[in-house]
């Protein structure tokens, strides 16, 4: 009788304790993720506000990578990206010798790219990446001159320190704005990459060459012997100037780096389309790569001691500056009308039919969850389990037809705050490519396997979705939706004409020349299947 009273109070107990836990789950709205099926559910649909905004001039330095070039894109119009940058000294107060005498001067800066195959000549082919337009046959005038604007890293402003903001549109013809430089006006002197008439590719028909680097390692050799690296731009520049700015400089303009960086303020890059017509294109560049970046190679013949005499030893030296420090992309832009015509008449109210989605210095959307926001105590009251919650966007394919690419990845993110939602904490990563990584929080393009053509973006809020309905203290804050070049790269630049919808746009989008046009929420009848909308999926208790 003892052992099954006992029982019988075990039994109780397990069960009072199985009834509350259940109890817990329920409150505990939203807490737990359900599973990644939808057990067949049909989802709660709520409408969204999403409407366009235009990025007016935006920070352009302090990026990871930066554009040269000139991109045609035929559904958002032409973009110029030229480039700017301080230059450094690899070893200050260097030793030049006597009577120098430059032999040549080299321009290097690497190139994306990825090996194809073995050379049977030796080394590798390579394909380049992240170029836009026509891979091949594509030329601009390219121009690199010294640049006559002093940059800084820092600013100061009623005592305190700040980061010096440059921005994308300080390279017109017109006058700057007060405290501002103009680098196309202060530009000094002829171009520096002035090669002869047989050498136009590398100033007036100029191409991103896809062709491997091949040095010869000992010229005297009897054997022939050479090294092989990855493509790279190759300029030869005027040999005068860089006698004259660089061996024959004072010594003191060259013994540290705040005096050498006043001296030879640093280079600046033209990018037009070429005279004879040519079809452009654009590379992203890892000018300031860390280990490796962007650089002049200076190699001359000086005598090793102070002599008169003609015959005395002379030795080949070679002197390097790298091009790092402050840099900036200098973007302009010819919009289509259409293009134009998107991001002026804009629909706050009710939002707007397409979302026009560019990087640079184009455009985002802001999407606005209100109809979900006025459900929300309803959604705790019923105490329904959040499962999964997604936007889901819609390419408009025939607006897009003509594009020569698409954007691969879209950056959804608090516009409120400038800064990442909850679910983009995702370690999900790619080995092989990283804007693949984050695939969990989402925004990779799905593309159609017939087509090859993109169909829609897919952005997962189910973190963030859930902590709305957790804590009915947190702010429904408007969303901002980017092309990004990085979904690793999460910090915002600065807009230099602020308004009541943005001040700031996500630094991924600011580096790349890339679209999209996106099915808002105010569309059509007839498309209404591609309306844009938010949809969760619930588990609801009995």
């Amino acid at each position: 009788m003892y052992n099954t009273s006992f029982i019988k109070k075990i039994l109780l107990a397990a069960t009072v304790v199985l009834l509350y836990s259940c109890d817990k789950d329920f409150n505990a709205i939203g807490e737990e993720l359900i599973g990644d099926n939808h057990f067949d559910l049909v989802p709660e649909q709520y409408n969204v506000v999403a409407y366009n905004q235009e990025v007016t001039p935006v920070q352009s330095n302090g990026l990871p990578i930066y554009g040269l070039g000139v991109y045609d894109n035929p559904v958002f119009g032409t973009t110029t990206s030229n480039f700017v940058s301080q230059v450094a000294l690899v070893a200050y107060a260097p030793t030049i010798g006597e009577n120098p005498v430059i032999e040549s001067v080299v321009l290097t800066v690497p190139y994306f790219s990825h090996i194809t195959a073995a050379d049977p000549n030796g080394g590798s082919i390579y394909a380049l990446d992240s170029i836009y337009g026509p891979k091949t046959g594509a030329k601009i005038k390219l121009s690199v001159y010294e640049s006559g604007a002093q940059m800084y890293t820092s600013d100061f402003s009623g005592g305190s320190q700040f980061a010096k903001l440059y921005y994308s549109d300080q390279d017109t013809n017109t006058p700057p704005e007060p405290g501002e430089v103009n680098f196309n006006t202060s530009k000094i002197g002829n171009r520096l990459n002035d090669a002869v008439t047989d050498k136009k590719e590398q100033n007036d028909n100029f191409f991103f060459d896809a062709t491997q680097t091949k040095v010869e390692v000992d010229p005297t050799a009897a054997v022939k012997t050479y090294t092989y690296s990855a493509p790279q731009m190759h300029l030869d520049l005027n040999k005068a100037f860089f006698q004259a700015k660089i061996l024959n400089a004072p010594a003191a303009s060259l013994a540290s780096q705040d005096v050498f960086q006043s001296y030879f303020k640093g280079l600046y890059f033209q990018a037009e389309k070429a005279e004879d017509g040519s079809v452009p294109n654009m590379a992203l560049l890892d000018f300031l790569k860390s280990g490796g970046p962007a650089k002049i190679t200076i190699k001359y013949k000086a005598k090793t001691a102070i002599t008169t005499d003609p015959d005395a030893t002379t030795e080949d030296k070679t002197l390097v500056i790298n091009l790092t420090g402050a840099a900036a992309s200098l973007l302009k832009d010819v919009k289509n009308p259409d293009y134009q015509t998107g991001i002026t008449n804009v629909n706050k109210t009710t939002g707007d039919d397409r979302l026009y989605l560019k990087g640079g210095q184009g455009s985002l959307a802001v999407i606005e969850l209100k109809d979900f926001a006025s459900q929300l105590d309803q959604i705790r009251a019923n105490k329904w389990l959040v499962n999964e919650a997604n936007l889901v966007f819609y390419i408009d394919a025939d607006k897009m037809k003509t594009a020569e690419r698409e954007p691969k990845r879209v950056y959804l993110y608090d516009l409120d705050n400038n800064t990442i939602i909850a679910d983009y904490v995702d370690n999900t990563t790619s080995a092989t490519n990283p804007k693949q990584n984050r695939s969990v929080f989402g925004g990779v393009i799905t593309v159609d396997a017939t087509t090859k053509r993109g169909t829609s973006y897919k952005v997962r809020i189910t973190k963030h979705i859930r902590n709305l309905i957790k804590d009915a203290s947190i702010k429904n804050v408007r969303l901002g939706l980017a092309v990004t070049e990085g979904i690793d790269v999460i910090a915002s630049n600065k807009l230099k004409l602020k308004n009541d919808i943005i001040s700031e746009a996500p630094r991924g989008s600011v580096m790349g020349p890339l679209g999209t046009i996106l099915y808002g929420n105010n569309v059509s009848d007839a498309d209404a299947a591609k309306k844009l909308k938010l949809e969760i999926y619930y588990t609801k208790p009995n």
